[in-house]
């Protein structure tokens, strides 16, 4: 049962709530397409009690009411709406895959209240200097961002829509078939992940809840990778950690290297032998480096 939230702004999203209340606080950003559900493996919580976990399905996902034209830099805004619903000031964020530009953007732009920040195989901003965006993406990705970019220059403004919703109309009867689809563009080292029955039933729970009332939350979150995300990751005071799995094809290694050559300070972990979905297992990793960095209440 998810918890509702009120922004600033009157939306309505849902969060939910992990672990120990007094631990250390920890806003935890789902995937694309995702929702809350998704961002914990069973029984994470009650092997690290010294967390209190929180997430929210960002807007257009599950019940989480939409944000037309949302930023990335916007998550700033709903993460501090959510930390304050649960009477929380200082917080850690962790990002994974389409989470961890809005991670970021929490860094840069809550400066005062974001005591670290992670972020898992995640994205670089559209307009990076000296990278190439799309190179070593699976052509599920390129598609998708290429209609992104098509729907905002004008090109076609209609594709991108037509196609999320066709997918996701099957994906709300069939949520395997999105594990399905992408099997062929998985790295070998992907496919015990997700083959993992935590994984995979934590992965189909949280694509059912994501689609549930429409596919949204996953249009939205496309066009905000490839727009200007509204913050400068330079300006990130906070400890960052980087981790990335080096046989990623979905969310592409050049992304992590390229973010912490301008993050300051930021700490990168590339792992051989691992691909996008091996950031599930991730996280307690995440959770012992974030145990170094402070209190955080």
């Amino acid at each position: 049962m998810g918890h509702p939230v009120r922004t600033g702004d009157g939306r309505l999203l849902v969060a939910g709530e992990w672990g120990n209340p007094s631990g250390i606080p920890l806003v935890l950003f789902h995937g694309t397409p995702g929702t809350r559900l998704g961002t914990v493996l069973p029984g994470l919580a009650a092997q690290h009690p010294g967390f209190r976990f929180l997430a929210y399905d960002r807007p257009g996902y599950g019940q989480s009411q939409r944000a037309p034209g949302r930023r990335v830099a916007d998550a700033a805004r709903d993460a501090a709406a959510v930390a304050d619903a649960f009477g929380i000031e200082r917080f850690a964020v962790v990002g994974r895959s389409g989470g961890g530009p809005h991670a970021l953007a929490c860094a840069a732009l809550l400066p005062d209240r974001v005591r670290a920040a992670a972020v898992l195989v995640g994205l670089a901003p559209p307009d990076a200097a000296g990278l190439d965006w799309q190179a070593g993406m699976t052509p599920f990705n390129v598609r998708e961002y290429g209609l992104a970019r098509a729907r905002l220059d004008g090109r076609d403004p209609e594709g991108l829509e037509r196609d999320l919703s066709a997918r996701a109309a099957v994906l709300r009867r069939d949520p395997v078939r999105l594990l399905d689809d992408l099997r062929a563009e998985l790295s070998p080292h992907d496919l015990p992940v997700v083959e993992d029955p935590r994984v995979r039933t934590v992965l189909l729970r949280t694509y059912q809840e994501a689609l549930r009332v429409s596919h949204h939350g996953w249009l939205d979150d496309c066009l905000a990778f490839v727009s200007p995300w509204g913050f400068d990751v330079t300006s990130i005071t906070a400890p960052v950690l980087l981790w990335h799995g080096l046989d990623d094809a979905f969310s592409p290694v050049a992304h992590t290297r390229w973010l912490a050559g301008r993050i300051p300070g930021a700490e990168p972990v590339l792992v051989p032998d691992a691909g996008h979905f091996a950031a599930q297992l991730a996280l307690p990793d995440v959770l012992r480096w974030l145990d170094t960095q402070g209190d955080g209440r």
